[in-house]
């Protein structure tokens, strides 16, 4: 019988079957190592072919002048310190790769030396190197391009002035608030001042009435206590010249009973029957009306229950 031939799948499996066999024979002959197992057909070979170069440079080399071709080879221009550089300094000045600013100022340096070398050889075949000012470019975008564009900045513009415009009306709500609390601080300082002054006036220790015309301002501290001062340059405050006026001076009490050489010595007052408590009794005083003990008047009080 002629076996069936097989499907699809059963010769994926084969070939996969025979990959991996193989794959275990090089692993086991030590020619498979740890990474991606590429294989290379061979060793690529370089070829330097001197004449197809020249060919494809004839190709496209064409025989132009140098204003259509405008290409210099110079290299970079000579430092303001070293004039007159040697090929010591140059081996020296070597331009490091690596570095970024050195990189970045040799390529600068090379491009002024070629604008310094190009200028005037431009300005002997006439050509122009400046900008007219009557010259008008081409846009590199459309009109329609422009004016999306225009359109956008437009909308953006009117946000910003519609964001500064809410930013302003917040700030005047917040003066606003500012100013109305002031207001009142101020209402409130005006009628403390007032009461104060009232105070003042039903004590007597002012006899103004300037605080009910209701302009009066406030006084710094300095005017103050030059009214102080002056007040007590002036002698007693009004409520106590009107004490003094009313019940009169009294004269001085403070050590009004100290005795002094002539009081000492002065006995003419003296009565020996009244210090010693011989003289007449006190009116006032009576013996008789003395008031019983605390138990005489307890059993006052049983004998009358």
């Amino acid at each position: 019988m002629d076996t069936p031939p097989l499907s699809g799948s059963d010769s994926d499996s084969d070939d996969s079957l025979v990959t991996d066999r193989e794959l275990q024979d090089a692993f086991s002959r030590g020619l498979l190592k740890p990474g991606l197992n590429v294989v290379l057909e061979g060793p690529k070979k370089t070829v330097n072919d001197v004449n197809g170069l020249k060919q494809c440079l004839a190709e496209f080399k064409r025989d132009l002048e140098w204003v259509e071709r405008l290409d210099v080879t110079l290299g970079p221009v000579p430092e303001i310190s070293d004039p007159q550089p040697t090929p010591q300094n140059k081996e020296q000045k070597a331009v490091n790769p690596e570095d970024d600013f050195q990189r970045e100022m040799s390529f600068y340096r090379q491009a002024q030396a070629a604008v310094l070398a190009v200028l005037p050889r431009l300005h002997q075949l006439k050509v122009p190197t400046k900008r007219p000012t009557d010259y008008f470019a081409e846009m590199a975008k459309s009109d329609q391009q422009m004016q999306k564009i225009r359109q956008k900045l437009q909308t953006k513009q009117a946000a910003m002035e519609k964001s500064e415009k809410a930013k302003q009306l917040r700030a005047l709500r917040k003066y606003g608030k500012k100013v109305q609390t002031e207001v009142l601080q101020k209402r409130q300082r005006e009628k403390t001042h007032m009461m104060n002054a009232i105070k003042k006036y039903q004590k007597g220790f002012s006899d103004k009435l300037d605080f009910l015309e209701g302009d009066q301002k406030s006084v710094p501290q300095g005017t103050k206590a030059g009214a102080k001062s002056q007040q007590m340059k002036k002698g007693p405050s009004a409520k106590r010249r009107y004490k003094n006026q009313k019940f009169g001076f009294g004269g001085k009490k403070k050590g009004s009973k100290w005795n002094t050489r002539e009081s000492h010595d002065d006995v003419s007052s003296f009565r020996a029957k009244t210090a010693h408590g011989k003289g007449p009794k006190r009116p006032g005083k009576k013996g008789s009306n003395k008031r019983p003990g605390k138990r005489t008047r307890e059993k006052m009080k049983s004998r009358t229950r």
